[in-house]
């Protein structure tokens, strides 16, 4: 009889330890948005007690700007595919961005805004804006990027930062305030000033702004806040899950160079590296009429040998001299 009570104890016991874990790991499987696990769930997200985007206090105390926030990071969050790749992707660009931005005096949350125009990818908007900070054709000029046939600079990652760099600060000199200077990046200079003169206020958080211009920092505040606690928003990466930086040599062209396959080959490299990283080479040449002065980026071994070349060394034979 001993032996039957003991039994069924037993029985009880494992019945209730495997319950008690169930619920367990069903608990702690739910806390993470964005995972695969069975026991998936979407949770509302923290909002932080206090943010400073550029500088500058957003003013969280405000309903519709703390609602507006939770929005973008919701938005941000449950878009797993896309926030993921870029967060794998700033770890390549970021550091150039902020050493950029910080020998011209902008604020380093300014990289939050070409995620939010380009995802980090040298893209092609619809209305025809290029590259990482989506220059439109006549901006692009006015800020010194060149562009024809051959060269397209809003392509050219280094210099159309810098370009980007330049407009801020000439919108800084009439704004005096960053949360507008970055508004202005979406609305134009023009239609920021028009909207506060019309609506007789100074600050980006109390205009009446079209859908996308109201979203506009939100949407970077947002993206601060996840990169800054990724695994707080269910982002869990490894660090040899990131893209990492890949370092460069310059070579400088000052002539024609009537075959970019061969450049290409010449100098390690295949003609799709040579295109990745200098798509402002917008042909298979560079004619270069003007003789202008030309950076071309190749990438440092062991990035710059061939897949041919990587196998034929692994051979004892090398092809690139």
């Amino acid at each position: 009889m001993n032996r039957l009570i003991t039994y069924i104890f037993l029985i009880i016991l494992i019945i209730l330890l495997i319950f008690g874990f169930d619920k367990l790991t069903t608990y702690k499987q739910s806390q993470l948005p964005g995972t695969n696990e069975q026991y998936y769930k979407i949770v509302s997200l923290p909002i932080p007690d206090t943010l400073s985007i550029f500088g500058d206090e957003m003013p969280l105390d405000i309903f519709y700007v703390k609602e507006s926030l939770d929005r973008e990071l919701s938005v941000n969050t449950y878009w797993h595919s896309s926030t993921l790749q870029i967060i794998k992707r700033a770890n390549r660009w970021f550091p150039l961005f902020d050493s950029i931005l910080s020998d011209n005096g902008i604020p380093s949350d300014f990289k939050y805004l070409a995620v939010i125009e380009s995802g980090l990818m040298n893209v092609t908007s619809p209305a025809g804006a290029v590259g990482y900070w989506q220059f439109l054709k006549g901006t692009a000029k006015d800020y010194d990027l060149e562009i024809n046939k051959e060269v397209d600079e809003r392509y050219n990652v280094i210099k159309a930062t810098e370009a980007a760099c330049s407009y801020f600060m000439d919108s800084y000199e009439k704004f005096g305030n960053w949360t507008l200077v970055a508004a202005a990046y979406n609305a134009g200079n023009r239609g920021i000033t028009k909207q506060m003169e019309r609506q007789k206020s100074g600050s980006y958080y109390d205009l009446l702004l079209s859908d996308e211009t109201s979203r506009y920092i939100y949407r970077i505040a947002a993206l601060k806040i996840i990169f800054e606690k990724p695994e707080l928003y269910g982002f869990y990466i490894e660090e040899d899950e990131i893209y990492p930086a890949i370092p460069t040599h310059k070579v400088i062209i000052e002539d024609e160079v009537k075959d970019l396959a061969d450049f290409a080959k010449l100098n390690g490299v295949s003609y799709k590296i040579l295109k990745y990283f200098n798509p402002w080479l917008r042909q298979n040449y560079l004619k270069n009429r003007k003789k202008k002065t030309y950076e071309i980026l190749i990438p440092d071994a062991p990035f710059n040998m061939t897949h041919e070349s990587i196998i034929l060394n692994q051979n004892g034979i090398s092809t690139i001299n």
